[in-house]
């Protein structure tokens, strides 16, 4: 008996290799699929932003990149005790401004220059929601003069009132990413994007408004793989909502995925995005990389040492048939 719907996954012509170079932004579920890539020792990027959640902090952050625009303190406001950019995540919030502008601008020049040599750009998108800075805010406690509202990528903390909070249209959403688009490929004329829709159910919204959100957000990716051929659509969020569709597969908050479902996916992705070489390299890998995590209780036993002896030969062994691989920190680990 058949308990479960199957996705329909479509693979690309080209798929994913260890000798490609993989940029992620997007959501907190980019981080998952980065984390598993990155532990396989994938050359990869993750949110030189840090997190983004809506298509307009997605698409303009990606331009910027692309630009590799400089910021400056004007750029900043001070909130909190701390500088920060309404454009990126806390991370790179400081108390000492030209401190918070060194690692952001450290941030986009990297950016700049792993996304020209990048071969693939995953996106993952999380709501159609975006925050609007009201004008009021921008003139009375920053002293910039403008007229139009300020689209957010990261609030912090700031009250809710200073806020409009606005569901983009499918209109403005496909605009953005179609300007975006364009730019990615004269930039990049060999990248390959793949869109996905986070399965974390966006649930301040209420559960009809993320509905709504999650559909503009699919609707705009199919129109877009439809007309570029170089971007395709992995459907994380149908793989969850729709393959498991049960409360077992989330966390207590009953808004993230668990473990399992989160492995689910990740398997999925492996399975139809990555070629069968390196899908072959990546059981190699994760032997070593599991090894690498086990805790000795008596690190002087002949055992032990033995131990570190196999895992040595065996990642010395994949960094000469595989010299592209940097297996650099499990070499050292497991040196004598």
């Amino acid at each position: 008996m058949q308990f479960m719907l199957d996705a329909d996954i479509s693979a690309p012509r080209e798929r994913i290799n260890y000798r490609h170079a993989v940029m992620l932004v997007g959501s907190c579920f980019t981080e998952h699929m980065y984390n598993s890539l990155a532990e396989l020792k994938f050359d990869c990027l993750l949110n030189p932003n840090g997190i983004l959640f809506d298509p307009w902090s997605v698409s303009s952050s990606l331009i910027s990149y692309i630009q590799n625009k400089q910021y400056e303190q004007k750029d900043l406001f001070f909130l909190n005790e701390v500088w920060q950019s309404w454009q990126h995540h806390s991370k790179f919030s400081n108390m000492d401004p030209a401190r918070a502008l060194l690692e952001i601008n450290a941030s986009q020049s990297s950016a700049h220059t792993f996304l020209k040599r990048a071969k693939w750009l995953i996106i993952t998108l999380g709501t159609a929601f975006s925050y609007r800075l009201i004008p009021s805010n921008l003139q009375d406690r920053w002293n910039q003069d403008s007229d139009s509202e300020l689209p957010v990528a990261n609030c912090h903390r700031a009250p809710a009132q200073w806020f409009r909070k606005f569901l983009m249209p499918i209109e403005e959403i496909n605009a953005a990413f179609d300007n975006c688009v364009h730019q990615l490929f004269q930039f990049n004329p060999d990248i390959q994007i793949i869109f996905t829709v986070s399965p974390v159910r966006h649930i301040r919204d209420g559960v009809v408004d993320n509905n709504r959100s999650k559909a503009r957000l699919i609707e705009v990716v199919h129109l877009l793989a439809a007309k570029f051929d170089r971007i395709h659509y992995f459907p994380a969020y149908e793989l969850v909502i729709d393959v498991l569709r049960d409360y077992r597969f989330y966390d207590i908050d009953l808004v993230h995925p668990n473990y399992q479902a989160t492995e689910f996916v990740l398997e999925k992705f492996e399975e139809h995005y990555i070629d069968t070489e390196s899908r072959a390299i990546m059981k190699q890998i994760s032997t070593i990389v599991l090894a690498k995590k086990h805790k000795a209780f008596q690190p002087d036993t002949q055992a032990h040492k033995k131990f570190l002896q196999s895992n040595l030969e065996k990642a010395s062994r994949l960094k000469r048939d595989y010299p592209f691989l940097d297996l650099d920190e499990e070499l050292k680990f497991f040196s004598i």
